[in-house]
């Protein structure tokens, strides 16, 4: 199974769910588009359809919701957007709050939903960093 092969690190510390709803859609976009970065792209297309990134793992979506998490995963491939980096730009603002306080973000009572979305993932990056490089 080349997706099983191929499976990032992020999702290696994810859940089953994550992993198995990744590996599908990596191995269908191989399948339709050949190896390459086109099946990554269209498995964390899907992956973000159900998941949401949280620190250096991805989790499912806040009370278990569906559906695109940002411009780019909302939008056919032609016509582009801009990437959330995992983070589910549609979660309520008390949702990123609770994650902003899971990952340890100073400051996080005084952000903006925008700035809570910025400050997570940011938090997001570092974290992923860290568990790379141990």
């Amino acid at each position: 199974m080349p997706g099983r092969q191929e499976l990032p690190s992020t999702l290696e510390r994810s859940s089953q769910e994550a992993q198995r709803t990744w590996i599908k859609a990596h191995d269908s976009g191989v399948d339709q588009y050949g190896e390459g970065e086109r099946a990554h792209r269209v498995a964390y297309g899907a992956l973000k359809h159900t998941h949401e990134k949280v620190g250096d793992h991805w989790e499912r979506k806040e009370g278990g919701r569906k559906g695109p998490s940002d411009p780019q995963s909302a939008r056919p491939r032609q016509q582009g957007g801009r990437s959330g980096e995992g983070v589910d730009e549609q979660a309520t603002k008390e949702h990123l709050y609770d994650l902003a306080r899971q990952l340890d973000i100073d400051g996080r009572s005084r952000m903006s939903k925008p700035e809570l979305l910025d400050a997570i993932r940011k938090a997001n990056r570092s974290r992923t960093r860290e568990s790379r490089g141990s």
